[in-house]
């Protein structure tokens, strides 16, 4: 047998293995995914959703908690979007190669793996005790931000990496300056990868719960907030709440939770692989 068969043998053997692997993994995904909508599914309705927290599983709702996760979401695409964006634009296109470039870039790139609940004690001294924001959605939402901040950086990076030169180098021709080039010419040509890159930090951001309860944010809030200043709740941190508690009804509650969670987080994915798709498409035409 020669090199190459061997070579070829284990290349099969590899795909094998890899097939193998991934058929594990969707058969272990779809065991639990089907436990939860079989466990929750007949709690979802109009009263489940509309309904304030309550000691009885039967009346309790997650009102305040999506509620609580759509001030979250919002705030949250407000502060780290400008930010990551503009950070991701200044190192990709301005910053010279320079030690202390290096480094940033090296750290960004490592603050992306940080676990979360040291971004909840980062928030907790510096937003809720040295700016005295408290348990607040804007405390919850800076906090966030920052988690989220590395990751949007290194998309944004990576979409404008992805421009053809040909496109600066056209502008450039034509007399345009290079923010004129910029603004005009590479970032629209690589908006659909920013906006994949911040609505994939945002599907992360939207499942955390171990931040938020660093820095204050309650397991029952008797009342949906209405200012960026007001306490919150959102629903990974009902699921917790409700899962903590050894009744059954609260258990199929949490289910239910989960399912309205898998929900957002689907639709933010898929509206993250359809940009994906189209810038892709715009590229090569």
């Amino acid at each position: 047998m020669t090199n190459s068969d061997i070579n070829r043998l284990k290349d099969k053997a590899f795909h094998i293995f890899g097939i193998f692997c991934t058929f594990i993994g969707l058969v272990v995904l779809a065991i639990f995914l089907s436990d939860i909508v079989i466990e929750g599914i007949g709690r979802i309705n109009w009263d489940f959703l509309t309904s304030l927290p309550s000691r009885r599983a039967s009346r309790a709702g997650i009102l305040t908690a999506w509620v609580g996760t759509l001030w979250i979401l919002v705030l949250t695409t407000i502060i780290a979007f400008p930010l990551g964006v503009s950070a991701g634009i200044y190192l990709e296109e301005y910053a010279r190669k320079s030690r202390i470039n290096n480094f940033l870039e090296i750290n960004i790139a490592n603050l992306a793996g940080v676990p979360s609940i040291i971004y909840g004690l980062l928030g907790l001294e510096i937003f809720v005790r040295q700016m005295r924001l408290g348990g607040s959605l804007l405390a919850g939402a800076l906090t966030l931000s920052l988690l989220v901040l590395p990751i949007i950086i290194v998309t944004t990076r990576e979409a404008i990496k992805a421009v053809p030169r040909s496109i600066r180098d056209g502008s450039y021709a034509l007399g345009a300056s290079k923010w004129q080039t910029i603004w005009n010419q590479v970032l629209p040509a690589s908006f659909g990868g920013i906006l994949t890159g911040i609505i994939l930090a945002l599907s992360r951001a939207v499942g955390e719960a171990a931040p938020l309860i660093v820095i204050g944010a309650l397991a029952y809030v008797p009342f949906t907030p209405s200012s960026p200043f007001d306490e919150f709740t959102v629903l990974p941190i009902q699921i917790f709440n409700w899962t903590s508690r050894p009744q059954e009804a609260f258990l199929t509650n949490a289910a239910a939770a989960i399912i309205i969670l898998l929900i957002i987080t689907f639709m933010l994915n898929g509206i993250a692989v359809y940009l994906r798709n189209r810038q892709q498409k715009k590229i090569k035409w």
